[in-house]
């Protein structure tokens, strides 16, 4: 919960407004007491809370793009070696996300009570992933946080900057499909059942092609909601089964299989793979809990099972291209071999960065591949679809004035 306070420092009597994230109040003026402020007031926030009192956690949300420069903040002062208790302060103060300022007063209240960062950290799950925190924890342990922190920043961006570059390639194509799907709405529920009552009073015959346009139209006029309902309760329970277990892996599976688009997401999640082992390794986490992490960062049951077996094979002693080689199908024949490569010369983080590289390349040249494949695409069937309209409805219109 999001708590709005008035304070005064109890050094300085300086006057202190601002807000803190925490479980309840209690917490709250706990935690802003260990930073010697005398609340004036607290109270909390109306804009964190739901017509029935809960927390509606998206409209505070800390996105990306916070992460990634929260990151670049923290390595710059760390290298600057600022004390790490006077960095959160600091960052808690000055960054505009009211979310995220007040998970960095709690994470400063931790730290100052004796906790670790990492620690700290990992009391946020929604803000600091598994990932973000062991990444953390390897620079405490081996005392470049500094350097961590900018792993992080540039492994962040990367993947904030490859994911935006998907996204924003697929919003022309999903704004003119859904437009198509409203137009042509319109156009059978509202236009078309009054043209058809002057085909049905002229009493010629009308074309088949004609009587299934009108058909579906008086279908969508006199059961639509039924439809909408229905496809409603479908998608719900669609939904519903995607998030238990083997909904998620047949989705998955789905996704790995549908042509050509199975090719862009085998690719995303093979960059991912190999920019997640890069990042941890390099880092100084061992192989096998950076395999184990990036299982949990792959956003892909088959992946995810693949890569937790390789984890099992490489804690029984087999290297890590012999436990990967065993599916072919989703880790491609160069990428085991150049992983193979690495070991022999004992460069697999560089390798893996290479990999990397390479995959999030193919995975921009697929989306551009894509996108420019489905603009023709939509052309011909928007065009086509609304040819098929008006000819269905015209002709018979032109029939019934030429007979006349």
């Amino acid at each position: 919960m999001l708590f709005n306070y008035e304070a005064i420092e109890s050094g300085s009597g300086t006057k202190r407004n601002g807000s803190i994230d925490a479980v309840n109040v209690d917490v709250a003026i706990s935690s802003l007491q260990r930073r010697n402020l005398v609340l004036v007031s607290i109270k909390e926030d109306a804009g964190s809370k739901s017509f029935f009192g809960k927390e509606i956690v998206w409209l505070d949300r800390v996105s990306s793009k916070d992460i990634v420069i929260l990151s670049r903040q923290l390595s710059t002062l760390f290298d600057a070696q600022v004390s790490a208790l006077r960095i959160f302060r600091l960052l808690a103060g000055e960054t505009e996300n009211r979310k995220l300022s007040g998970v960095l007063g709690i994470v400063c209240d931790d730290i100052q009570s004796g906790s670790s960062i990492s620690v700290a950290m990992s009391k946020h799950p929604r803000v600091f992933s598994p990932f973000y925190i062991s990444m953390v924890k390897a620079g405490e342990e081996s005392g470049k946080l500094n350097e961590v922190f900018e792993y992080l920043a540039d492994y962040l961006d990367r993947t904030y900057e490859l994911m935006s570059k998907v996204r924003g390639a697929l919003v022309y194509p999903a704004f003119v499909m859904v437009t198509f799907v409203v137009v042509m709405i319109l156009m059978f529920t509202m236009v078309i059942p009054k043209i058809s009552s002057i085909i049905l009073d002229a009493g010629g015959a009308i074309p088949v092609y004609t009587q299934v346009i009108l058909g579906i139209s008086n279908f969508l006029v006199n059961y639509g909601f039924i439809l909408l309902a229905v496809l409603l309760v479908a998608g719900f329970f669609v939904v519903r089964f995607i998030r238990t277990g083997p909904g998620r892996i047949a989705f998955d599976r789905f996704k790995l299989r549908i042509p050509y688009v199975s090719s862009l997401y085998k690719k995303l999640y093979l960059s991912r793979f190999a920019d997640n082992m890069n990042t941890m390794l390099v880092s100084g986490i061992p192989i096998v809990r950076a395999l184990e992490l990036t299982a949990n960062v792959i956003d892909n049951k088959i992946y995810q099972d693949i890569i937790t077996r390789a984890s099992n094979a490489v804690k029984g002693g087999k290297t890590l291209s012999d436990s990967l080689s065993n599916d072919p199908n989703e880790m491609p024949g160069i990428v085991v071999q150049m992983i193979k490569v690495g070991e022999e010369s004992g460069e697999v983080s560089s390798i893996l960065k290479t990999v990397a590289k390479y995959y999030v390349r193919e995975v921009e040249t697929a989306v551009e591949s894509l996108v420019s494949l489905i603009e023709p695409m939509l052309i011909v069937f928007l065009g086509g679809g609304v040819a098929i309209l008006l000819a269905s409805v015209l002709i018979p219109i032109y029939s019934i004035a030429s007979a006349q």
